[in-house]
C-alpha cells in the first residue's frame, strides 16, 4: 500500500461497518395484525435509516402503504430519496426554522399515535441539531446563539447535550412523554458519542433523563456565562426538568444500539492485519483537546517505530477544540495538524482522521471536509510553499493549511455517523512510502 491508499481503506471499513444497510433491518421490530407503524427520525444517518426501514416494511413485511407513517429529518445535504415518506432537510450544528417545525410536527405523530400503533424512532448523531424545538419563552436565535458559543467553548459533547436536554420540548425524555396512550415505542440508534451513552445519542428524546437542571446551570456559568437571558431563566423554570428514572412514561418502550464506534474500529483492524499490520486499539471514547491527543499519539507512534514495529495505532471518540483563532476547520483536521507538527516528519509514519459522517466542523455544509492525512513529507510541502504549520494552528485554520497540499479527506456524505476515525500507521521507512 503506498501514500493514502491504506489510510483511505481502514476509513472506508469503518464507515461501512455502520451503514444503516448493514446493521438496522435485522433490528426492525414486525409490524402487527393492525395499527401503523410510525417512523421518526433524526440525524445525518436518518434519511439512510429510513430508506432502509421503508424497503424491510413495504417489501420484507408487506405492509399496507396506508399503515406505514413517520417523517425524517436530517442535515442539510444529507437527504436521501424515500418512496413513501418525506425527508425535510435542517440544519446542522447550528438548529434552524427547518428543524423546528419537522420537530413540532414529529411531536404531533407521537401525541396522534394509539392503541396498537408502534412508533420506531431511528436515532443518529446530529438529532440533537435536527430536532430542536426550544421550551417556552426561548427563541431560535436564543438557542442558535448558545450552540455556536458552546461550539467555541471547549465543552465536551456530554456537556452541551445537557443543556441541551434542558432547554427542549423533544430531548431529554420528553418525545416519549408526549406519547399518545397505548402506542408501543422503539428507539434504534447509531451510536456517536462516547462509551456508547444511551441518553447522549441526540440528546436521549425517548429516554429517561439522569441530570438536572442544577447541573444546566453550572455547565451555563461555566461555558457560556453571557447566554441569553431567556436561556438563563428557562433553566430557572421548574417545568423544564426532564422526566426521570422510573416514570411511568418510559412503560411500554424500548432502546437498542444497532451500530456503535468499536464495531467500526474492529472493522478496521481486520483490513490493518491483512495488509501485515499490528493493529493497536487505544479506545473508542477519547476525549480531550484534538491537539493535546495528537501529541500523545505522536509519541505512543515513535516509541513504536523506534522498538521496529509494524503497526496502527487505531482510535475513536469525540475530541473537541478551544477556538482562539478565525481559521476553519474541526477536530479531526486540528488534530492531523497537531500531529503532522509533533511527528516533525518522522519518515515511516502516516495517519489519517477523520468524522464517519463525512464532516468535520466547517461552514455546516455537506461538502465540508471529513478530516485530513498526514504523510511524513507534509511539513516539509508546507515549507516549499511557505507556509508555517505552526502559525495555521494558531489560528485554528487546519483547513486552510491541508486544503494547499491537497491532503483534506473528502468522502462527501456518508449517511452514517459513528464519530471520529483517526488511524496512524508505523512502518520502517524503506517499506513504507511517504
Amino acid at each position: 500500500m503506498q501514500h493514502k491508499d491504506l489510510l483511505e481503506r481502514l476509513f472506508t471499513a469503518a464507515v461501512d461497518a455502520a451503514r444503516p444497510e448493514t446493521c438496522l433491518p435485522a433490528r426492525l421490530p414486525e409490524p402487527g395484525e393492525t395499527g401503523r407503524i410510525i417512523l421518526l427520525a433524526a440525524g445525518k444517518a436518518a434519511g439512510a435509516m429510513t430508506a432502509v426501514a421503508e424497503q424491510v416494511y413495504l417489501d420484507r413485511f408487506g405492509l399496507d402503504p396506508a399503515r406505514l407513517d413517520g417523517l425524517c429529518v436530517t442535515r442539510h445535504g444529507y437527504a436521501r430519496p424515500l418512496r413513501h415518506l418525506a425527508c425535510v432537510e435542517a440544519g446542522h450544528p447550528v438548529p434552524d426554522e427547518a428543524g423546528m417545525a419537522a420537530s413540532a410536527r414529529t411531536l404531533e405523530l407521537v401525541a396522534g399515535a394509539g392503541a396498537g400503533d408502534h412508533i420506531v424512532v431511528l436515532l443518529s448523531g446530529g438529532g440533537s441539531a435536527n430536532w430542536s424545538l426550544p421550551v417556552e419563552g426561548v427563541t431560535l436565535s436564543d438557542k442558535q446563539t448558545l450552540t455556536r458559543t458552546l461550539l467555541r467553548s471547549g465543552a465536551t459533547i456530554d456537556q452541551i447535550n445537557t443543556l441541551r436536554r434542558h432547554l427542549s420540548r423533544i430531548k431529554g425524555g420528553r418525545l416519549s412523554a408526549a406519547r399518545g396512550q397505548g402506542a408501543r415505542l422503539t428507539t434504534l440508534a447509531i451510536s456517536d458519542v462516547p462509551r456508547d451513552e444511551p441518553t447522549a445519542i441526540a440528546s436521549g428524546p425517548t429516554l429517561p433523563d439522569a441530570s438536572t437542571l442544577a447541573d444546566a446551570r453550572a455547565l451555563l456559568e461555566r461555558f457560556a456565562p453571557d447566554a441569553p437571558a431567556s436561556i438563563v431563566k428557562a433553566l430557572d423554570e421548574p417545568a423544564n426538568e426532564t422526566p426521570k428514572p422510573g416514570d411511568p412514561v418510559f412503560e411500554g418502550t424500548s432502546f437498542e444500539i444497532v451500530a456503535r464506534p468499536a464495531i467500526s474500529l474492529e472493522a478496521a483492524a481486520t483490513v490493518a492485519r491483512e495488509a501485515g499490520y499490528e493493529p493497536i486499539m487505544l479506545g473508542d471514547s477519547l476525549e480531550g483537546e484534538a491537539r493535546d491527543v495528537a501529541a500523545d499519539h505522536a509519541a505512543r507512534a515513535r516509541e513504536l517505530a523506534k522498538a521496529g514495529r509494524r503497526a496502527v495505532l487505531l482510535s475513536g471518540g469525540e475530541l473537541t477544540v478551544t477556538i482562539r483563532g478565525d481559521g476553519r476547520g474541526g477536530p479531526n483536521q486540528e488534530y492531523a495538524l497537531a500531529l503532522a507538527l509533533a511527528l516533525d516528519g518522522h519518515p515511516g509514519i502516516r495517519a489519517v482522521a477523520g468524522d464517519t459522517d463525512g464532516t468535520d466542523g466547517g461552514a455546516g455544509s455537506a461538502d465540508d471536509p471529513a478530516g485530513a492525512f498526514v504523510l511524513p513529507a507534509t511539513l516539509a510541502r508546507a515549507r516549499a510553499l511557505g507556509h508555517d504549520a505552526a502559525s495555521f494552528l494558531a489560528r485554528n485554520d487546519s483547513t486552510g493549511f491541508f486544503a494547499t497540499l491537497d491532503d483534506l479527506l473528502r468522502p462527501g456524505p456518508t449517511h452514517t455517523n459513528v464519530n471520529d476515525f483517526r488511524a496512524v500507521i508505523i512502518d520502517k521507512p524503506e517499506a513504507g512510502q511517504p
